[in-house]
């Protein structure tokens, strides 16, 4: 079981809120940039500790999250949004049967290694389908990291929501990518928020790594 409140965690968390509110002093870029990046802080660092709440703050940032990525245009971001509140919905549902102990926290799981080779393959031929059709189709005016961002995400949310360990891989490929594309619309909030992200990725591989040691 993974701990549900550890001093580590807390010195993360506040970390994670501390570099977006920098961030916006620093360079502002509109108020709801900065509510989306403090709710998805709060969110991902309860997802690393596999804990159920992860869900609150989703719900809400998704919210404030796709309003800004209509702003820039970015439609499969879009998309993914509406993905993402979807099969969270989906999420408290299969969390909830796996809680440990009568906790907050999930029992994880992890993945048959032979599977991700596949995985893979399928991922970078469909991102790279979307990518043209976004190029070609819509007004996307970075439609491959657009792509990349997004057809990953997909299969890293299943991976959540079932619980699966190996979930972290293709977050930090997401957030990498994302955090890129949000330099270049020159969000910093957004930005930073996905720098963030992509060390929570690393430190929930860790959690939830030890969960399955138990």
């Amino acid at each position: 079981m993974l701990k549900n409140s550890s001093h580590f965690m807390w010195f993360f968390l506040v970390l994670g809120l501390l570099v977006q509110i920098v961030t916006f002093c620093t360079m502002p870029h509109g108020p709801w940039a900065l509510v989306s990046g403090m709710l998805g802080i709060c969110s991902v660092v309860l997802g690393a500790q596999g804990n159920i709440l992860t869900f609150v703050f989703g719900f809400a940032q998704v919210g404030t999250y796709t309003y800004l990525c209509y702003v820039e245009h970015f439609y499969a971001e879009i998309a993914i949004n509406i993905y993402y509140f979807i099969t969270m919905i989906y999420g408290v549902y299969c969390w909830r049967k796996r809680l440990t102990n009568n906790t907050l926290q999930v029992q994880t799981r992890r993945l048959l290694p032979k599977i991700f080779p596949l995985l893979g393959m399928t991922i970078i031929a469909v991102s790279l389908l979307m990518g043209w059709l976004l190029g070609q189709y819509t007004d996307d005016p970075q439609p491959y990291l657009d792509a990349f961002t997004t057809v990953p995400a997909i299969v890293a949310q299943i991976l959540m929501v079932m619980a699966y360990r190996e979930q972290w891989y293709l977050w930090l490929i997401v957030d990498v990518l994302a955090m890129i594309m949000w330099l270049r619309a020159e969000n910093y909030c957004m930005a930073a928020q996905y720098a963030f992200w992509c060390a929570n990725c690393v430190y929930g591989y860790i959690q939830w790594t030890k969960s399955l040691e138990k």
